[in-house]
């Protein structure tokens, strides 16, 4: 039977890593936290909890800290999840089915490599994730249901993009089982960290890759943004907080406009 490691990357999570770290326990072999500088008890309670904790140092790269964690594990299996996500019952049993009916790695001429009856049966998975914020959990607009690629076979996987990083893997693709419930902005002040911080590192990598705008391009990408999050997703169906989540997308585009051009400026 092939072995798996659950991912969470973490900086400061004290209130969630507990209960993210026995949840994935459920299904992995291991779970692998890579911290980058946490000066909250994180690191405490992930290994109290039963984690393994290794450190990597933030440099605003989002996959550089999924990359690294990749060398830092031997399972055949890596599952990649957030400090605040957890799996149902549903989902446990799907990826428990994968990781068991599977076969262990073996090298070929010092080279790793699946097995030849197992290779051709390697897929990558998909799960569908579901969000809660200030204690609402939605189901259109900004938080729309969505499915993420989060299971791969540890060596056919690489990560791409500093924010809203994505995975690169040729195996095709396949739909898991259940769902993960995403608790994410527990309130308003966190939903600003968070919003300072990702339109910072987005301006710095978009501008490293020679993307400009300009003052009226800036505005136009946010009034877009907000009829695609209120309208084309259906924000409004979520109610008020919908509505005000749809607006707040505005300002999110926005400002990875404004530092951009600030960028451009310099």
């Amino acid at each position: 039977m092939a072995s798996l490691s659950a991912i969470i990357l973490t900086k400061n999570e004290e209130n969630n890593i507990e209960a993210t770290v026995k949840n994935a326990l459920q299904c992995a072999d291991e779970v692998l936290v890579v911290d980058s500088g946490s000066t909250d008890r994180t690191v405490e309670l992930a290994k109290n909890s039963g984690a393994r904790v290794v450190y990597r140092a933030w440099d605003n790269d989002f996959s550089a800290q999924r990359n690294f964690a990749l060398s830092q594990t031997e399972a055949e299996w890596v599952l990649y999840l957030d400090a605040d996500e957890h799996l149902n019952h549903e989902l446990v049993k799907a990826i428990k089915k994968v990781v068991t009916e599977s076969l262990p790695t073996v090298n070929i001429n010092g080279i790793g490599s699946h097995n030849a009856v197992s290779e051709g049966k390697l897929k990558q998975y998909s799960i569908h994730r579901k969000s809660v914020a200030f204690g609402t959990k939605f189901s259109y607009g900004v938080l729309y249901p969505d499915w993420v690629p989060r299971l791969f076979p540890r060596k056919c996987v690489k990560w791409e993009g500093k924010v809203h990083e994505r995975p690169e893997c040729s195996l095709l693709m396949e739909k898991l089982n259940g769902h993960i419930e995403h608790f994410t902005y527990k309130n308003w002040q966190e939903w600003e960290e968070k919003l300072c911080r990702y339109t910072t590192i987005w301006a710095e990598d978009a501008y490293k890759k020679g993307k400009r705008t300009t003052l009226p391009g800036a505005l136009l990408h946010s009034v877009g943004g907000v009829f695609k999050m209120l309208i084309v997703r259906r924000g409004f169906m979520d109610g008020w907080m919908g509505v005000c989540l749809s607006i707040t997308h505005f300002f999110y585009t926005l400002l990875k406009y404004l530092k951009l051009y600030e960028l451009q400026r310099k």
